[in-house]
């Protein structure tokens, strides 16, 4: 196949675009480089990069007429900066999709997949979390997300556009992004760890997280767009969900506790049976394999941010201003 990613040099992007080379098909990667990194794609061979913003029209749009499937993964991440910039996130995570869908729908593309998040569901009142829990998104980047899914779903509809959206829960992995005080915790972890610094954990550890490996994350993108299934939703979990604790014993470090933050939820759990009875997938990667890879690799985190209880009170004073 013909593919388009976007966002093809960011974490999940790299890893997704590595998996689609070693089945042979020929990848197209559409970045602006806010967040992605070249370095990521750097030993993938035979793809071709186009440097370009999404959320503004332009030659990029070209692409599209030899493409048959699009991974739509370019967005903005993290929560204080949505909330400082709501606009920029509105523009490269809603504006964005909806030229990206246009594109899709102008050349007739094969199928098409969003990458949404479990963000969504703010704070769910039932774990594991089916995909038909109501909505509450608590910041602009989950409202952002939420809304670039409410367009696929409805170029699905009124435009029979073959698309899927996949909710993620927490991936983690090789190529996590190194920036961020939210949503990026291995990234922030492991580069405490390789300074030899104390984990900054938040509140007492014991919130738990539904923690997928991106190497899962990626083959359930696959399968998405090699079913034919379309107008879907499908949660993209682990099967478990596992402490903050516990994922700081596991990585090896002293900790450090910084004060419990409003709009996160205490557990974070994907219902995966839709996606496991529905795309026939399943998680492969436990979360002890999974460490156990990252560690393997923790030099990619060598000239990772630091952070300390003190920067992350500053980076993060606009989380406790709006959200409390």
């Amino acid at each position: 196949m013909n593919v388009i990613v976007t966002g093809g040099a960011g974490f999940i992007g790299s890893n997704l675009v590595e998996a689609l080379v070693e089945r042979g098909h020929n990848v197209t990667v559409i970045d602006n480089l806010s967040t992605g990194r070249v370095e990521n794609l750097a030993d993938i061979r035979n793809i071709t990069f186009v440097h370009a913003d999404l959320s503004i029209k332009g030659e990029w749009q070209k692409e599209f007429k030899k493409c048959e499937w699009v991974f739509h993964l370019a967005a903005l991440a993290d929560i204080v900066p949505s909330i400082q910039n709501p606009i920029g996130y509105f523009d490269s995570n809603v504006v964005a999709t909806l030229n990206v869908l246009e594109c899709a729908r102008k050349y007739s593309i094969k199928r098409f997949i969003y990458t949404a998040s479990s963000s969504c569901y703010g704070i769910p009142k039932t774990y594991p979390t089916p995909e038909n829990t109501e909505i509450d998104p608590q910041y602009p980047y989950a409202l952002a997300k939420f809304l670039g899914e409410e367009l696929v779903m409805h170029w699905a509809k009124i435009y029979s556009l073959p698309a899927i959206s996949l909710r993620f829960f927490n991936v983690y992995g090789v190529k996590s992004r190194t920036s961020g005080t939210y949503g990026a915790v291995f990234g922030v972890f492991l580069a405490q760890k390789l300074a030899k610094k104390p984990f900054t954990i938040v509140g007492d550890g014991n919130q738990t997280r539904d923690f997928t490996y991106v190497s899962d994350i990626c083959s359930a993108l696959i399968s998405a767009a090699e079913s034919e299934k379309t107008a879907e939703i499908y949660n993209v979990g682990s099967g478990e969900t596992v402490s903050i604790n516990k994922i700081a014993k596991l990585l090896g470090g002293e900790i450090t506790h910084i004060p419990k933050r409003p709009g996160e939820p205490d557990i974070t759990f994907a219902d995966i049976s839709k996606i496991s009875n529905e795309l026939n997938w399943k998680p492969k990667i436990n979360i002890e394999d999974g460490i156990s890879i990252v560690l393997d690799n923790i030099d990619y985190w060598k000239e990772a941010p630091i952070w300390t209880p003190e920067t992350i009170s500053k980076a993060t004073e606009d989380w406790f201003k709006y959200l409390s």
